[in-house]
């Protein structure tokens, strides 16, 4: 009797796990990472952006065709990952984030009609519960990713960040839609949620002067997802996230490489 228990169970296992593999198989994926260039979009005092420098190009003595490049970025700007050690004392570097953070069932919340009326707004507890009203309570454990509809402005950078302009001096003139704290914390209290993101360039709106938001969901050791692109391409439910950046050691983020499946209709 034992023998054929471990063999059902071993059974219901496969199963489980052929189920898993055909649900992603049946998936339309969509890609939500901005390409990495010469237009990516960093913070106005980054002292520099992306960089990319040939090696070699060409054909070889041998024959054949042959390149190599090298690419220099600041960690965070156009699509990435804040770590929690961003603005977390001892917090998770990008290295230790767990793939269980980084992967996982999404909801998408669309505040773009009230977003981009203005450029100040803050994401409130009302627009998440006015979401929960028509599409339910958000899951335990899900990654909340917003829809402010700046995504769709990138990598236009006066229309991202609300300026042009490069240096210290562009940051008071920062205007752009981010999460307010009191949602943060709301969320995390009562949601329980593993990551959050959304498409603009900060989860603080670009007149933060304390970047609260970032301590609240740093300090609980979450990820954060910022320059999130196709947002308006996702359901509000459905979606399963696999966010990937580069494994910097001990880093405070990343680029990053997001992708959402979406079931096929």
């Amino acid at each position: 009797m034992r023998k054929f228990l471990v063999y059902a169970a071993f059974l219901l296992t496969a199963c489980n796990e052929q189920l898993a593999v055909t649900s992603l198989q049946d998936m339309n994926w969509i890609d939500l990472t901005h390409s990495f260039d010469s237009s990516t979009i960093y913070w106005p005092n980054n002292p520099t952006g992306f960089q990319h420098k040939t090696d070699a190009e060409g054909i070889t003595p041998g024959g054949f065709y042959y390149s190599s490049f090298q690419i220099a970025t600041p960690e965070h700007g156009g699509t990435h990952l804040d770590a929690p050690i961003h603005f977390s004392q001892g917090g998770l570097t990008v290295d230790s984030i767990p793939l269980s953070s980084l992967t996982g069932n999404a909801v998408v919340i669309d505040v773009s009609e009230k977003a981009l009326e203005n450029r100040d707004y803050l994401i409130s507890v009302a627009d998440v519960e006015a979401w929960e009203e028509k599409n339910g309570a958000i899951p335990e454990n899900s990654i909340v990713l917003f829809h402010t509809g700046y995504g769709a402005f990138y990598p236009d950078r006066a229309k991202v960040l609300g300026t042009a302009k490069h240096g210290v001096e562009a940051i008071p003139e920062l205007h752009f839609p981010g999460i307010a704290p009191e949602t943060t914390q709301w969320l995390l209290d009562n949601r329980d949620i593993k990551a959050m993101g959304l498409d603009t360039p900060s989860t603080d709106y670009g007149q933060s002067k304390d970047f609260k938001t970032h301590q609240i969901l740093h300090g609980k050791n979450k990820p954060g997802f910022e320059n999130v692109a196709n947002l308006d391409k996702l359901p509000p439910t459905g979606s399963y996230i696999v966010a990937l950046p580069v494994k910097i050691g001990k880093g405070s983020g990343g680029p990053l490489r997001i992708i959402a499946g979406v079931p096929k209709s």
